[in-house]
């Protein structure tokens, strides 16, 4: 699908979603007489979802846009309504056209063109992604798109000067002084109001002004010396209610028909109830306004769009016709100008002139000549214009002008980076040749430049780049000759830091921020620890270690064994003081130093006791050699409710099985546990149940009896199920310790666990795998026919 093909569509797709958009009008129109009968402000209380609602109605319906109009107009609905619905629809078609943008770009088709855009159909039309396809657009044409600009006449504003009178127009006659009297009177079809006791008085065709001389003139007969000095009897003449009129709009408009508007009505307020001119057919320059079969205006719309002039904007007269003509010249100008667009070109306006349409050039444009496809009456034709050739050459009929962008490369450019004190851009130039001059204007190298190599890239006729090495410090001392630049040349000379692994120093142990630092010269280990932050509490200021890397090759010594680093010991006080024989000791690159802690410093050790004890808490470890037993002496001892047999004691979350009784008979025994940090031991009371769990028939918690065994319990739990494993039946002591058999001795709080027997694999027999899949080929053909009866119902 060519780009035009693909245009044509994106075309179609809008015209038909603009023609909803109308119909939509139409169904609130007819389906809104509820709405008008509840508040004035009608549009304004319909919701988004009801637009929405109405939309979907409006796909269904027939109506043509002068039906849907009149159909307005006989609901009561008044032309500012229909203008607020217009910017209501709107809205929602900017929200609509993001959204339906957002998932045509997501997914890349649209499916089911023409029609329902919800519907999918078995035929797709593939389309790029729109943000791909820059399509252009008409200069002017969003003039009448846009919501907030509707040129609507402000109706509370004094009686403009040369208003013509007219039959429906109100005029207010206000009587003070010796006499007060107000009138409101309205002129009749004949063109003449009535006031009581006088005869009419004709007013039809005559400005404000005029016509407040003769109502006051005929006011006299009943007001003696009415507005004349000395006769204290005052008239003032103003106008109330405006009258409607009717105007047409005919040609290449993309609403025409015959419109009511106020009588203060403009013509570009009439054109944009009408949506302006067509922007696929009609001028936006010949605009004609008839009146009585005369032409009294042509309106250039591109004098207000251009120089927000509105001296074409004339106010409107009853019966008056706009005529919207065919454009006669369109032109395409795209590129690199500030407005690209389709413009419309008059007779002997020239390509200049259309460049000032446009708003000129960018400021990356390419000016000096444009690029111009023609048609011809065969094929297209491209030509180049000159910037001198701008004045005078004239545009025709679908001529597409592009302005290029300028080259991104430079006429006298050479570059300097590195290690120089400026580096940048320069011109080549006379007085800046050479290397040598571009070091100097770039205020010569750094204190760590590297000056025995250095670059020149420098590209070539085909565009490849060459490298072209030399000495820097030579080239300066004057030891080789200077080299001549070319331009786009870029010189780079490197940092001696480039060249190295990045210098630092590592810290490590009882220090305060352990870490790796930069390395400076003559820094000491002192300086080291300070930048870290000090020692920690534990550090032991009599081993500091300092290993070294040894940068010779060791492997051409020809010794055994190799070692690969030095380790250096100092001796340092707290005050951060080194011993004498450190004095002149530096650090150098890479070196790690590494901080002791002291043999017998340890941070305090935490064990916690709970439960049956006479001060449980957290407690202290005093030494590495505190056992169980030990713990209970720092808690006071055992309450007389501690139940031995049942102490928990946990490491690290988990429950170490030792017997509480067993470690005070014996503490001598293998069961008084070192403690460790974190240690918890819990002494409880005495449990007065015992758990039966597992393959039993009711697992349960039964109350402790003494002597009762295994059996005895689970016969309170219902006895064994069928896939029991009586014979691995095991007891759970409270204490964590385990005991199989069921004969062993029921302790209380203990848990007697009966495990299952593992399951069985039961196949199918092959008898029972045919019966099977007969059912489901069975059921699989009665709901394909459920399916094929619903699906030929209509």
């Amino acid at each position: 699908m060519t780009d035009s093909d693909k245009l044509s569509v994106i075309n179609h797709l809008q015209h038909q979603y603009t023609r909803l958009l109308l119909v939509l009008i139409g169904i609130i129109c007819l389906t809104g007489t509820a709405l008008a009968q509840q508040t004035p402000s009608r549009v304004d209380q319909l919701s988004d979802e009801q637009v929405a609602e109405f939309y979907r109605k409006a796909q269904a319906s027939g109506l043509t846009e002068i039906q849907i109009e009149q159909a307005a107009m006989n609901q009561g609905y008044t032309l500012d309504d229909v203008a607020k619905m217009r910017r209501r629809i709107a809205q929602i078609r900017t929200q609509s056209t993001r959204q339906t943008g957002q998932a045509i770009a997501d997914t890349g088709i649209v499916r089911g063109l023409p029609g329902d855009l919800s519907r999918p159909t078995s035929d797709t039309v593939l389309l790029p992604r729109l943000d791909s396809i820059r399509r252009p657009v008409v200069f002017g044409a969003s003039l009448f798109q846009n919501a907030s600009l509707s040129f609507e006449p402000n109706l509370r504003i004094a009686t403009p000067r040369g208003y013509v009178i007219g039959p429906d127009d109100e005029i207010i006659i206000d009587i003070y002084g010796a006499s007060a009297d107000n009138y409101k009177l309205r002129v009749s079809p004949e063109g003449s109001i009535k006031v009581q006791n006088l005869a009419p008085i004709f007013v039809s065709g005559l400005t404000v002004e005029a016509a407040e001389q003769r109502i006051v003139n005929r006011l006299r007969q009943a007001y003696q010396g009415l507005n004349r000095p000395g006769s204290g009897t005052y008239a003032t003449i103003s106008l109330g209610q405006i009258r409607s009129i009717r105007v047409t709009l005919v040609g290449e408009v993309v609403r025409p028909g015959t419109y009511t508007v106020p009588s203060l009505a403009s013509a570009f307020n009439a054109l944009y109830l009408a949506g302006g001119p067509n922007p696929e057919t009609g001028s936006f320059r010949k605009i004609s306004i008839v009146r009585g079969n005369k032409v009294v205006r042509t309106i250039d719309l591109y004098d207000f769009l251009l120089r927000a002039d509105q001296s074409d904007n004339i106010r409107l007269q009853d019966q008056d016709v706009i005529r919207v003509a065919d454009y006669g010249v369109r032109i395409e100008l795209a590129g690199e100008v500030r407005r690209p667009a389709i413009y419309e070109v008059l007779p002997n306006e020239n390509l200049k002139t259309v460049l000032a349409f446009a708003g000129g050039y960018t400021d990356e444009a390419y000016t000096a000549s444009i690029s111009l496809r023609r048609n011809t009456p065969r094929e297209r034709k491209i030509f180049t214009i000159t910037e001198p050739d701008q004045a005078t050459f004239m545009p025709q009929r679908g001529d597409k002008y592009t302005v290029g962008r300028i080259l991104e490369r430079y006429e006298n450019r050479v570059q300097i980076t590195g290690a120089v004190m400026r580096p940048g851009e320069f011109a080549l130039e006379p007085g800046l040749g050479t290397v040598k001059e571009l070091i100097q204007r770039a205020e010569g190298l750094r204190k760590d430049a590297f000056t025995n190599r250095a670059n020149i890239f420098r590209e070539r006729d085909n565009m490849d780049t060459e490298n072209i090495p030399f000495d820097v410090g030579r080239l300066l001392r004057g030891e080789q000759a200077d080299i001549p630049l070319l331009r786009q040349d870029s010189v780079v000379i490197q940092s001696v830091r480039n060249l190295r692994e990045t210098y630092s120093v590592s810290i490590e142990g009882a220090i305060n921020k352990a870490g790796q630092y930069g390395f400076v010269n003559n820094m000491s280990v002192s300086d080291l620890i300070a930048q870290a932050g000090g020692f920690q509490e534990g550090a032991s200021a009599s081993r500091i270690e300092v290993s070294r890397r040894i940068r010779k090759d060791t492997v051409t010594t020809g010794s055994a064994p190799f070692n690969t680093v030095q380790i250096f010991s100092f001796t340092i006080d707290q005050g951060l003081r080194i011993g004498n024989d450190a004095q002149t000791f530096a650090l150098e690159p890479f070196d790690i130093v590494a901080i002791r802690v002291a043999p017998n410093y340890e941070a305090q050790q935490r064990v916690f006791v709970t439960g049956e004890v006479m001060y449980p808490g957290n407690y202290a470890v005093l030494n590495r050699t505190e056992r169980i037993a030990d713990l209970i002496k720092l808690a006071g001892g055992l309450k007389s409710s501690a139940y031995l047999a049942g102490a928990q004691f946990k490491r690290r979350g988990s429950l170490v099985a030792v017997d509480l009784r067993a470690i005070l008979d014996n503490p001598t025994g293998e069961q008084n546990l070192l403690l460790e940090v974190g240690d918890t031991l819990m002494v409880s009371r005495i449990s007065e149940v015992v758990a039966v769990q597992g393959a039993v028939l009711n697992p349960v918690l039964v109350n402790y009896e003494k002597g009762a065994r295994v059996d005895d319990y689970i016969r309170q739990a219902g006895g064994y199920t069928e896939n029991a494993r009586r014979k691995k039946t095991y007891i759970a002591y409270q204490n964590g310790r385990k005991d199989v058999g069921r004969t062993s001795k029921v302790e209380p709080g203990a848990t007697i666990v009966v495990p299952f027997k593992p399951l069985e694999d039961k196949r199918l027999s092959p008898t029972e795998r045919i019966g099977i899949l007969s059912l489901i080929g069975t059921l699989a053909a009665t709901a394909a026919t459920v399916l094929i009866n619903l699906s030929r119902t209509p």
